[in-house]
């Protein structure tokens, strides 16, 4: 058989995984939910370790809305109406009512005249950004962008590439300066908070120094924000980094996944931009959308979300991320300024690193520990993220257990 010959090479590269530190090995397989109860937030039980509840430090569901009723109900009813999955791509006949609905609500809270869905953020920055990238384009990068804007771009082929150091909005300055008349448009892309750090793009600068420099373009500059992260999380109204920076990119991708509790992507942009992707984006043209029901459970999560009780929510997530950072500082524990969720925090060695994630574990907690290669040497930390469905007594069993 053919892969007789191809295993052996394919274990040789396991093994080198495994040798340079970056094997994820296996996963972590949850069988249940504990619900929330005595000044509890929720917990998890992992196959392997019986009845053991544990406390979910590594979940971007910032807002704790996949356990949500109403989310839940808005599922489960959306499945008894159409089904459990679209059944074709949404322009043979996959579009449903709550796919329309979806992205109404979703350019309406973000303030865009249109939006477009698909599988996953992920799908939706490989599907968007090559579409807008020529052989006469620029992209400008930040040293830390997620892994698909790298992808994306690499599937692009742009007929230049330049990254800056992260955040480093002077050296932005300088590439898109040196630029002009080489190319015929230059695309910016940046992540709006950053998943490793928690930290987040000076959006209100970039979209300055932008507009300073778009004259020297035939076809000016394109700003592109994946603000994964930040919508549902960030901002006052959680709609994101351009809330809190009080600027706006031209195009704006986003998750359903993540604060939103639920699942799939979205870019939303002018109607002219999100009718010309309809068209042209083959990760929506020729791949199935999220089910209706996903779809039906995004909508009442932005209308939660867009709600007094979001307001609610962001307050007490507010409340729990500050009460963590002022924990981590009396403990003389470092982290990097911020006021996202997520909280790193910065070991600066793998074998303590390592030896700190272990300890966590053995006292019911899940986190993510971030060491060399994977981070520069030097910049191990663990990642802790924070959410609306923790408690004020889970963020204090964190802190004692991470002094101890």
């Amino acid at each position: 058989m053919p892969l007789e010959r191809v295993e052996p090479l394919l274990t040789g590269e396991l093994t080198a995984l495994r040798e340079s530190g970056t094997l994820k090995g296996q996963e972590n397989i949850i069988t249940g939910v504990v619900p929330a109860a005595g000044g509890l937030g929720p917990r998890v039980t992992l196959e392997g370790h019986g009845d053991r509840a544990f406390l979910r430090m590594n979940s971007n569901s910032y807002l704790g809305l996949a356990l949500h009723p109403h989310l839940m109900a808005a599922e489960a009813r959306a499945v008894e109406l159409y089904g459990t999955g679209p059944g074709a791509v949404r322009f043979i006949s996959g579009t449903y009512r709550p796919h329309v609905e979806l992205e109404q609500k979703l350019a309406a809270f973000h303030d865009r005249e249109a939006a477009m869905i698909m599988s996953a953020a992920y799908a939706t920055v490989m599907g968007v950004l090559p579409r807008f990238i020529t052989e006469q384009t620029l992209v400008v990068s930040d040293a830390l962008n997620h892994n698909c804007i790298i992808n994306a771009i690499r599937l692009s082929g742009p007929a230049q590439k330049a990254v800056y150091g992260h955040l480093r909005m002077d050296e932005l300055d300088r590439i898109l300066e040196s630029g002009k008349g080489q190319v015929q448009r230059a695309c910016v892309v940046t992540d709006g908070v950053f998943s490793m750090r928690g930290d987040h793009v000076p959006l209100d600068e970039l979209v300055e120094i932008c507009r300073r420099h778009e004259t020297g373009y035939e076809e000016g500059i394109i700003t592109v924000v994946d603000d994964s992260h930040g919508v549902g999380a960030f901002g006052e109204h959680g709609r994101g980094t351009e809330e809190y920076t009080g600027a706006r990119a031209d195009m704006l991708i986003s998750t359903l996944g993540k604060a939103l509790g639920v699942n799939g992507g979205y870019v939303a942009s002018s109607r002219t931009v999100i009718n010309y992707l309809r068209e042209t984006v083959p990760f929506y043209i020729y791949s199935n959308p999220i089910t209706p029901a996903e779809a039906a459970a995004s909508l009442m999560a932005v209308e939660i979300l867009d709600s007094d009780e979001g307001q609610r929510l962001l307050r007490h997530l507010r409340g729990l991320v500050q009460r963590l950072r002022d924990g981590l500082a009396e403990r003389g524990l470092e982290t990097i300024p911020g006021e996202h969720p997520i909280v790193p925090v910065m070991i600066r060695d793998t074998d303590r690193t390592s030896a700190l994630v272990k300890h966590l574990f053995d006292h019911d907690i899940l986190v993510t520990g971030l060491n060399f290669p994977v981070v520069p040497r030097g910049d191990e930390e663990i990642r802790l993220q924070v959410s609306a469905a923790h408690t004020e007594q889970d963020i204090e069993y964190l802190l004692q257990v991470l002094h101890g």
